[in-house]
């Protein structure tokens, strides 16, 4: 029997999600550059697949990628998985969903460049995402400025640039190219560029003034048909 005068003991908790921070106290982004271009990418390719609810987009989510101490971890900028469902998360763990993404994207800066073309890449690889992106918002650090990256066994090989300089995604069926404001994309099928939501908003009510502007003017000439 326990003596009841002895100190308490105060044990380490067991709650398994006391493994899994989710955060790592780094900012989301390096620079305001950075940080436009990233949300600017997130709301292209979570628009393109709206319709698609069993896909999931996100940005800087805490990635673990081996179960159990010590958590293995990454952060990706970006990331698209199929087949995992639209449910909020506050992590992604591999061995929960059931699968690693589909394909991944960095958008690299001064003090990650070595990391996402090397150790980053080779974790990716690892992980068996089929393909990886980079993209250095200051074309200043990389090789070239867009890269990208397919897996092809264990390992990554280098997605060759169209004539016009667009690299292809086979996974999301879409193109990335540098534009002057930063990376565009493109349906690779209709080759239409990609648009935000707000953008898509915008462009449909130029297109309901300019048919309503039309059609006024139609009414005015059957009312006025001598100054048609």
């Amino acid at each position: 029997m326990a003596n009841p005068n002895s100190p308490q003991i105060h044990y380490a908790p067991t709650h398994t999600e006391a493994l899994y921070p989710e955060s790592d106290g780094k900012p989301l982004a390096e620079t305001e550059r950075h940080l436009r271009q990233i949300i600017r990418t997130l709301d292209l390719l979570e628009t393109h697949f709206a319709d698609i609810p069993d896909v999931y987009i996100w940005s800087n989510m805490m990635m673990y990628y081996e179960k159990g101490p010590p958590a293995k971890s990454v952060k990706p900028d970006i990331f698209v998985s199929f087949g995992i469902g639209r449910q909020e998360r506050r992590l992604y763990k591999v061995w929960e969903e059931g699968k690693s993404p589909d394909f991944i994207m960095e958008f690299a800066s001064k003090s990650t460049y070595e990391t996402d073309l090397g150790g980053k890449k080779s974790i990716y690889a690892a992980m068996g995402v089929r393909e990886y992106f980079l993209y250095d918002p200051y074309r200043l650090y990389l090789p070239f400025p867009l890269m990208g990256f397919r897996l092809v066994g264990s390992g990554y090989v280098a997605i060759p640039a169209l004539a016009d300089g667009r690299v292809s995604s086979e996974t999301l069926g879409l193109a990335f190219l540098l534009v002057d404001e930063g990376v565009g994309i493109d349906d690779a099928v209709t080759g239409q560029r990609l648009q935000t939501k707000a953008e898509q908003e915008s462009a449909a009510r130029r297109r309901a003034e300019a048919e309503l502007a039309k059609l006024r003017l139609q009414l005015e000439r059957v009312k006025n048909p001598t100054n048609a």
